[in-house]
């Protein structure tokens, strides 16, 4: 069964004819390839555009190994354009062609062509044709596997399908994999020969072990406030090691760099500033997470909390980490600041939301405490706790709605319901 993908259809379709470079970006194996190859050629030709007006190129492909020259691919290209007609150039892989920046450059002067480029890997990052192409390059990311996407192709109902999901993550290969061990074995792999060799060919790291044990620290503690210098005593401590604060930086940079890991920043919603360390750190794929650590530490409440943050991110919010301060008098009458926290604050535009995800809400006293910082945000935006139990939607006294975690996944306009 195909995997539509229609977010990110529905993305390129917006971004045609717009005079940029359309670069699709994404950690290795998310279906960067599969969009623009299969899903997005296919849109073109049921669009009524000819099949010789579409240009693909894959240049990891050894049959096109002359076309990595630039001379010879802007030459391919030149032959194949022979009217005024608009033409697509569709290059996958593009970190492979030899000074990518002048032949890009050029085919920005065709202007009868529209271009769409991928690249990810230990010599080229996404990342770099951003950064060379500020102002004309227009960016689409590509993630794993939301979860809607995944029960679109998974055989069983969304209570096994979150078991799977949850351990396993949303890469596109492992929901055709039919058994455990398949899939513990894929994603091991994919982790120590895929994503950790790029990290250290790019950056020419010579210390693996103590890249290999920082990303141990980081799947261990998702979901936790920390800080390069947090993490610095935890080598001392733990593992012995004088890794320096800036080594961490410098790795953890790599790591977003590359997608494996993105950053939240914590943000105070009633001062409306930003601010500094300790952030929370989230993997871009929990099942990439779990095969790091051995699928030895599949604690829910946390991978929980890691998908709802990537489900938000993928539907176009801006998601940081909220911090509300509140007054509050003890037991003698002495009255402190106490600071209360929010999981996460979605923003896109107009739209805020402030979003806690609770496992289980199994008593009144575990209900007040997951209330506590949305009651004290004095706004009209929406306050939602997300649990994991099977509810229909409700709100309270308090105006805090609660909704189960199916109904926020497989529900495009759940925050809306």
């Amino acid at each position: 069964m195909e995997i539509k993908r229609d977010r990110y259809l529905k993305a390129l379709k917006v971004r045609m004819h717009n005079g940029m470079i359309k670069v699709i970006t994404g950690i290795r194996r998310c279906g960067k390839s599969y969009m623009i190859f299969h899903i997005f050629k296919n849109f073109l030709l049921e669009s009524g555009v000819a099949e010789d007006h579409i240009i693909t190129i894959e240049l990891d492909q050894r049959k096109n190994k002359e076309l990595r020259n630039p001379d010879h691919i802007l030459d391919y290209i030149d032959e194949r354009i022979k009217d005024s007609e608009q033409y697509y150039i569709l290059l996958d892989e593009v970190q492979m062609l030899e000074d990518f920046e002048e032949v890009l450059n050029s085919l920005l002067h065709i202007g009868n062509v529209d271009v769409y480029v991928t690249g990810s890997n230990s010599k080229f990052l996404s990342k770099d044709i951003i950064t060379e192409f500020r102002g004309r390059g227009d960016e689409i990311h590509i993630y794993p596997l939301s979860f809607k996407e995944f029960m679109e192709a998974y055989d069983g109902d969304q209570y096994k399908g979150w078991a799977d999901y949850v351990t396993y993550g949303g890469l596109p290969l492992t929901v055709t994999m039919q058994t455990e061990e398949q899939k513990i074995q894929y994603l091991s792999t994919l982790f120590d020969e895929t994503y950790i060799k790029d990290i250290v060919e790019r950056n020419r790291i010579d210390r693996i072990q103590e890249l290999n044990d920082l990303i141990n620290v980081l799947a261990s503690s998702i979901g936790a406030l920390t800080n390069p210098t947090k993490i610095e005593g935890t080598f001392r401590s733990v593992i012995q090691s004088n890794i320096s604060v800036n080594t961490i930086r410098q790795y953890i940079e790599y790591l977003k760099d590359a997608f494996v890991i993105t950053e939240a920043q914590r943000f105070d919603v009633k001062g409306r500033k930003y601010i500094g360390t300790p952030v929370k750190y989230y993997f871009e794929d929990v099942g990439l997470r779990n095969a790091r650590l051995g699928f030895r530490q599949v604690e829910e409440t946390h991978l929980m909390e890691n998908i709802i943050y990537n489900e938000l991110r993928m539907r176009g919010f801006k998601v940081d980490v909220g911090v509300v301060q509140k007054r509050e008098r003890d037991a003698e009458g002495v009255t402190a600041k106490k600071q209360l926290e929010v999981d996460f604050v979605a923003t896109l535009g107009s739209k805020k939301y402030y979003i806690q995800s609770a496992y289980s809400l199994p008593d009144a006293e575990k209900i007040k405490q997951e209330k506590a910082s949305l009651i004290s945000i004095n706004d009209s935006f929406k306050k939602i706790i997300i649990v994991k139990d099977v509810i229909n939607v409700r709100h309270d006294e308090d105006g805090v709605e609660y909704i189960n975690i199916y109904d926020f996944l497989l529900q495009e306009n759940s925050l809306e319901l």
